[in-house]
């Protein structure tokens, strides 16, 4: 700290006889008289201009490094995180944007695949009734075409049959007429007998 020559003065211990008082006079180990310690130097009314001279210096210096040194290093540090915030947000945004698109994308995809499995779900259900009629119509016509063959099957049998049964009559009849009567009918006669009998 900066010591004004007053104190300097104060301070100086008495020289006489090319020594510095007396042994009572001074404090042990130091050397200074009793009575120089007097007012603590900061608080010395007489010390003030030299302290606020040297404030000011000090305040000053440490003004113009603040100013020169922390506040543009301070001041770059928060741009540089500023700008890094903003790049950060922005590629958040454009990566919302991305993620936002890729969902409508895919809930257009799945509307476009439920639409495309409800219409090929349809087709193969008309196609399997389609089917199904054919197959049907098929088997209707193959069933009228055998009941037919056999309505003309039966028809011929039926026919054969009753030809047969006409033959057998009129055999049974000539033998039961011989039998009974004795004689001879003519076949004429007994066809005629059996035809009329059929009726």
């Amino acid at each position: 700290m900066f010591v004004t020559s007053a104190f300097a003065q104060e301070s100086a211990p008495a020289v006489e006889g090319g020594h510095t008082g007396t042994e009572g006079d001074t404090h042990s180990g130091t050397g200074v008289p009793a009575e120089a310690h007097g007012v603590f130097p900061p608080f010395d009314p007489a010390t003030f201009p030299s302290q606020l001279l040297w404030l000011a210096i000090t305040f000053g210096l440490f003004y113009l490094f603040l100013k020169k040194v922390v506040m543009p290093r301070v001041g770059g540090i928060i741009d540089v995180r500023n700008d890094r915030i903003t790049q950060d947000l922005d590629h958040a945004a454009r990566l919302k944007g991305e993620a936002d698109a890729a969902v409508a994308a895919y809930e257009q995809e799945l509307a476009e695949a439920k639409t495309k499995a409800n219409a090929i779900g349809q087709q193969a259900n008309d196609a399997a009734k389609a089917e199904a009629e054919a197959a049907r119509k098929k088997v209707e016509a193959a069933l009228d075409q055998k009941l037919g063959e056999a309505e003309a099957r039966i028809s011929t049998i039926k026919a054969n049959a009753m030809k047969e049964v006409g033959t057998i009559a009129e055999d049974t009849a000539s033998a039961i007429v011989e039998a009974l009567v004795g004689g001879k009918a003519s076949k004429a006669e007994i066809a005629a007998a059996v035809k009329s009998v059929a009726r």
